[in-house]
């Protein structure tokens, strides 16, 4: 009786770690996946800011358009 509980342990621990090897497994894939989403938001913050920049741009581009069809309608 005592060999069926031990087997019955045995059993249930080597379940146990094979689970276990599998989650483990899994977390590389996740922390990888972490890994490549940080790298995006860094790029999309980037692109962000540049976009901000342009925008800036264009409204002193567009400033200065302004200014130079008041002076030529001026002449």
């Amino acid at each position: 009786m005592l060999w069926i509980w031990i087997g019955a342990v045995v059993v249930a621990l080597l379940a146990l770690t094979v689970a276990g090897a599998k989650l483990l497994g899994q977390l590389g894939g996740l922390r990888r996946a972490a890994v490549r989403l940080q790298r995006r938001q860094a790029d999309a913050m980037k692109l962000q800011a540049g976009a901000a920049e342009l925008e800036q741009t264009l409204a002193g581009l567009q400033q200065r358009a302004e200014e130079m069809q008041e002076r030529l309608a001026a002449r």
